[in-house]
This record gives structure tokens, C-alpha cells and sequence, in this order.
């Protein structure tokens, strides 16, 4: 794993843009992975000033998103479908039938999530995956706990995740209580991964993160297992890597 360490959120989020474009002119039909919350929403801003100042071009781009809330209307203000849709989509030239998120409301959740597997098989590998990582590590809606080697599936979400995204809706209580999210293994299939980390409340996943020990009970742990991991964090949230160091050196 490749870790890049940066001053603060701008410079992050900047990083990832020039990451995510120097994909594109390299492969103008490249699969993206893209992630939601609050952390990618600065790079998605820079992407659009990409599109509308330089003519990034995503007109054969697709994308494949990570998750979805299961009972959600796709149209409600706190669904993946309006996030992207309102912070990204609506921005750029990527056509509407490029763009891949797990249904909301499915007749059955079982077979959304063998069309769902079968659509990232078809499309990808994905060519580069953005991952941001929660505060008790999950990555995707890989809650602490989750098969290392699962494929898209419904969870159920922990208490802290559902707290982290709160502030999405009007109140925890309206925060839903399960969703779609691509595995373990389907994250693990792409052929380059972005973990973008900021913040004082994610210094403890990081720390953990950059201890190398894999479990399963810290889903961001087997990113270890993957061979082109790039983690960009700036330093409130390496702060406690940075204390940890300058403990040992002091010894």
C-alpha cells in the first residue's frame, strides 16, 4: 500500500482529481468505482471543474457504485442515486445509461444482487476504485464481521455507521437500517483502489489501517491483500500514525 501523506482536505481531494483524470486520458472508456459521504464530495467538485475547464471528457466513462440504502426511493434527498446524481452526475457528460448503482427497491433482493455481480463481471474489472473508509473501517457497507471473500449482498448497517451519516437525513432515526453494497472480494476485483481518509474522527481507522493486521473484524484491513492500494490522508487523520511514530523515535 502506497501512502500519501498530504497538508490538509483541499490538497486530498485535489490529488484524487489529478489520480482519477490521469485515468481517463489514459483510458478514455475506463470504469470508475465511486464512492458517497461526505469524504469524496471536494473531489467530485474538482472533477466537475475538470469537465467544465479543461474538457475532461466522460462520455465513455462508466461507473459502478459502491452501495445503495435497501427502501429508499431513488428520488428520496438522502439516496446514493441523488447524491451522485446531484454532486457529480448532473455536472458532467457521462451518459445516464453508463452509470451503474444498485436498486433501492427491488423485487427481490437476492436476484438484485446477482444482477448486480453480473453488471461489475460484464463491465469491469473496475478500472480504478475509489474507497473512502468509516470510522469502525468498513469499506463499501462492509461492516465489521463481513466474509473477506463476499460479493454484492445486503447488510445491515451498525450503529456508528448509520451515525456517521446522520447528517444526510433529518434524523438517526430516518437513517435506513440496510443496504446493497458490493463485497469484500467485488471491491478486491478492481485493478487499482483510492482510499481517501480526512479528518480528526477517522485517525483511529488509519492507525489501524497502517498497523498491517488483517482481520475481520476491520473490513479496510484486507485492502493488505490487494496489490495497487494508494491511501491519500491528510494529517488530522494520520495524526495518531504521526504521535505513534514520535513515541518510538523518542525511545
Amino acid at each position: 500500500m502506497e501512502v500519501i501523506l498530504v497538508e490538509n482536505y483541499s490538497e486530498l481531494s485535489e490529488l484524487a482529481e489529478r489520480i482519477i483524470e490521469e485515468q481517463i486520458y489514459k483510458n478514455d472508456r475506463s470504469i470508475l468505482g465511486l464512492a458517497t459521504g461526505s469524504t469524496p464530495l471536494g473531489l467530485y467538485e474538482k472533477l466537475i471543474e475538470g469537465y467544465k475547464r479543461r474538457g475532461v471528457a466522460y462520455k465513455h466513462v462508466h461507473s459502478i457504485n459502491l452501495d445503495e440504502y435497501l427502501g429508499l426511493d431513488k428520488h428520496h434527498p438522502g439516496s446514493f442515486h441523488t447524491f451522485m446524481y446531484e454532486n457529480l452526475f448532473k455536472d458532467i457528460d457521462i451518459p445516464m445509461e453508463h452509470i451503474q448503482i444498485p436498486d433501492s427497491r427491488p423485487q427481490s433482493v437476492e436476484e438484485e444482487c446477482k444482477r448486480y455481480d453480473q453488471v461489475i463481471d460484464s463491465l469491469g474489472p473496475i478500472d480504478l476504485q475509489i474507497l473512502g473508509i468509516g470510522s469502525n473501517g468498513h469499506i463499501g457497507f462492509n461492516e465489521p464481521g463481513s466474509d473477506p471473500n463476499s460479493t454484492t449482498h445486503v447488510v445491515e448497517l451498525a450503529q456508528s455507521t448509520r451515525k456517521d451519516n446522520a447528517h444526510f437525513f433529518g434524523s438517526l432515526e430516518e437513517v435506513p437500517t440496510h443496504a446493497v453494497t458490493m463485497g469484500i472480494q467485488s471491491i478486491l476485483k478492481s485493478r487499482r483502489i483510492l482510499v481517501l481518509a480526512s479528518g480528526k474522527r477517522k485517525a483511529e481507522a488509519v492507525q489501524r489501517l497502517l498497523s498491517e493486521n488483517i482481520s475481520e473484524n476491520f473490513p479496510a484491513s484486507h485492502l493488505w491483500t490487494h496489490d495497487d492500494v494508494t491511501l491519500i490522508v491528510d494529517q488530522d487523520a494520520y495524526k495518531l500514525v504521526s504521535q505513534k511514530g514520535s513515541e518510538e523515535v523518542a525511545r
